[in-house]
């Protein structure tokens, strides 16, 4: 199912969006910080990002064309994210950036797609674009676990070394 969120109207059907993409200079500095350092890169697709979050709004929609309610006048209270609302990448973001608190992940104060594990000599740094993760750290091992880790709260498509 996907919401014609092109109809939607700032302030009536939403309040705000936002979509997590990490800085092109972030990017960057952590790209040549593990290259410089040999440190394994690792590319992740989360399958339905958008799907994974509750909504904080009553949000209706008319029923799917191959769906007769047994009123013409009955609509369908969406209860989770949906693709193409204005909510579902803010809805995605509290979602993940929650899972990743819970792991011990720290969001970075200048760029709140940039999330990082710094535990003792352990460091991992992960960067969002919208539903894509860029995982890098000194520790493969504990590269892999997060990653597992990951794979059991969302499922996850791991994309292999990033190209």
């Amino acid at each position: 199912m996907v919401v014609l969120g092109n109809n939607k109207i700032e302030g009536v059907d939403y309040s705000e969006t936002f979509t997590p993409v990490a800085r092109m200079v972030t990017l960057g500095c952590i790209l040549t910080i593990a290259i410089s350092k040999r440190w394994e890169l690792h590319q992740m697709d989360v399958h339905n990002a958008f799907l994974h979050e509750d909504l904080n709004e009553d949000i209706y929609i008319k029923p799917p064309s191959d769906f007769s309610p047994p009123s013409p006048h009955l609509v369908c209270k969406v209860r989770k994210s949906l693709y193409d609302l204005r909510q579902a990448p803010r809805q995605w973001y509290f979602k993940l950036a929650t899972v990743l608190r819970d792991y011990g992940f720290e969001q970075s104060p200048l760029d709140h797609s940039v999330f990082v594990y710094n535990r003792g000599n352990i460091f991992l740094a992960l960067l969002i674009c919208v539903d894509d993760l860029v995982l890098t750290g000194n520790s493969p091992s504990h590269c892999a676990a997060f990653k597992t880790y990951l794979n059991k709260c969302f499922k996850l498509k791991d994309l292999g070394p990033l190209k």
